[in-house]
């Protein structure tokens, strides 16, 4: 009885899928959960009006940090950031490596204060890891 339980026990961890290094518990890589984030962030364009805004007293909020009903949460990013970003996922996709590192170094450096930085840290070390 015991050897049946060992055998069905071996059974299942063989039949079970193998995961690669860069995968997640999820299930997802880091490139492709990458992919859907880039998808939900919303490009910000650079407005050069002013515009004023009246308000209820309370505390400071700025107009971004405000929820709306109805209103979709997105998280919008700085165009330039944002077009940088996919150009280094789109050179690892099209299997170009060192143009994939070059490309998210060169967003770390000239974007500190991006949402996005965590993200393309976290794909430079996983270029590296691959050298």
């Amino acid at each position: 009885m015991k050897r049946m339980i060992a055998i069905a026990l071996l059974g299942t961890v063989l039949a079970a899928p193998a995961y690669s290094a860069d995968d997640k518990q999820d299930g997802g890589s880091l490139w492709e959960r990458l992919r859907r984030k880039i998808e939900l962030l919303t490009p910000r364009k650079k407005i050069t009006t002013t515009t004023a805004v009246g308000g209820v007293r309370g505390s400071l909020a700025d107009a971004d940090d405000v929820y709306w009903k109805g209103e979709a949460n997105t998280q919008p990013v700085e165009e330039e950031e944002l077009a940088a970003f996919k150009k280094a996922l789109a050179l690892y996709d099209a299997g170009d490596i060192p143009g994939a590192q070059a490309g998210f170094a060169d967003f770390v450096k000239s974007h500190p204060d991006s949402r996005l930085r965590p993200d393309a840290e976290q794909a430079l070390a996983q270029l590296q890891a691959k050298k």
